[in-house]
């Protein structure tokens, strides 16, 4: 495949996770699509081989020197497969099979993205996972790309890149929200330990429109909610290993300012020291205040996109790779995107759900936490090493548990 002109550079943020991805866990990410009937092979790969022409950047792969080159000709063929659910055919087992094509590591000579149909779940439905690199897009324009492929067509968003003057500013400020160049260390415990090259999913759903309501009671936010609940079930779970912590220190990315108009970029990491102690509604409120006072400090493009080649070349020689197995910045990862208000189709089927699943490289972070708002109903993903937290059943009750309790909050 030669690539046929050229497109854009790609920009500071694609290049450094292109730089990170060194390791045996890519940095990528992926949405399963539940739809609510059969949707068979031929008839998605058909409807993706035309959605995928209004969709630019699925036809072009990274050419050196770093620019968008558009594959031609391109044959969406080599992106899309057919997958059989293992038995039984229910959510974990569908859980456990898009895993598996989140690991593999995308092809870097090709466009980084593959989509597979996946049948013999035990509804009688079919599932479409996407998966993309990060170089490709973040969250939120993950969802732009994906919703170019439903019946709906695409959504566009796209941010003006901040004037160089103020990067500096912005990149002074994002290492402030991150714990600044000498952050209190995560108190030790065993979420953070090394990891291995295989991931686990369990995954959560709840109203959304339920969560917000017992949010706002509360005096709090959704994503506030969601913060108190991991860190309430992550307690429990390391006090039945004999641990307790005073808090659970967590990494949010919070998405600012692109340096590009395309759908990639790299969000600034927030740093929040979520209580344990106290009532579910009133950790609430204070980690929303905290959020609420800090969150302007990583408004900006992230540091490793400000730093530029001078981060790449680190990341290149293993530095980022060496940091992540050994940091005591923050215990795990929380984020959470608010996706489509309103049902989406694909192929004439409803999408019945939709389910967020993540992996960010190496690193020493034993489970990290993805929720994704979807059309009335909330998804929180848990993503684990199965021989580093291997109580990944417990923990999906505990997450149940904590987000049930926000139902009728009580001071």
């Amino acid at each position: 495949m030669e690539p046929s002109g050229t497109a854009a550079r790609v920009d500071d943020a694609g290049l450094a996770f292109l730089a990170m991805d060194t390791g045996d866990v890519p940095v990528q990410f992926a949405v399963i699509l539940v739809l609510d009937r059969a949707v068979g092979l031929p008839a998605a790969t058909g409807l993706l081989a035309a959605r995928v022409a209004a969709v630019p950047r699925l036809r072009q792969r990274i050419a050196d020197p770093g620019v968008w080159a558009t594959v031609d000709p391109f044959d969406v063929r080599d992106h899309v497969r057919g997958v059989r659910c293992p038995p039984p055919g229910d959510g974990q087992a569908l859980l456990d099979a898009a895993t598996a094509l989140l690991l593999e590591p995308l092809d870097r000579g090709r466009p980084l993205w593959r989509a597979a149909v996946v049948d013999g779940l035990a509804t009688g439905a079919t599932a479409l996972v996407v998966v993309l690199h990060h170089a490709v897009a973040d969250g939120l324009g993950g969802l732009t790309i994906l919703a170019g492929l439903t019946d709906d067509g695409p959504a566009e968003r796209s941010q003006a890149a901040p004037e160089p003057r103020r990067r500096m500013r912005r990149l002074v400020r994002g290492v402030l929200a991150a714990g600044g160049l000498t952050p209190h260390r995560a108190p030790a415990c065993s979420l953070l330990r090394p990891t291995g090259p295989y991931r686990r999913a369990v995954a959560v759903t709840r109203s959304a429109a339920a969560l917000h309501e017992s949010a706002h009671r509360c005096g709090a936010t959704v994503n506030s909610v969601l913060l108190v609940a991991v860190a309430a079930a992550l307690h429990r779970i390391l006090a039945g290993r004999g641990e307790a912590v005073p808090a659970i220190l967590t990494a949010i990315p919070v998405a600012g300012a692109r340096t590009g108009a395309g759908p990639s970029g790299a969000d600034s990491p927030l740093l929040v020291a979520v209580p344990v102690d106290g009532t579910p509604a009133g950790r609430a409120r204070r980690v929303t205040a905290t959020v609420r006072r800090r969150r302007g400090l990583a408004a900006g493009p992230a540091p490793v996109t400000v730093l530029g080649p001078v981060f790449r070349r680190f990341a290149a020689l293993g530095g980022y790779r060496w940091y992540m197995r050994r940091q005591r910045r923050a215990h795990t990862l929380v984020s959470y995107v608010r996706g489509p208000a309103r049902p989406l189709r694909f192929g004439g089927a409803a999408v019945r759900s939709m389910i967020p699943l993540a992996v960010g490289g190496d690193s020493n972070f034993t489970v990290t936490f993805q929720a994704l708002a979807y059309a009335g109903k909330l998804t929180l993903t848990a993503m684990a090493d199965p021989d580093a937290f291997p109580e990944l059943p417990l923990l999906a009750a505990e997450l149940a548990a904590e987000l049930d309790r926000f139902a009728a909050p009580r001071d």
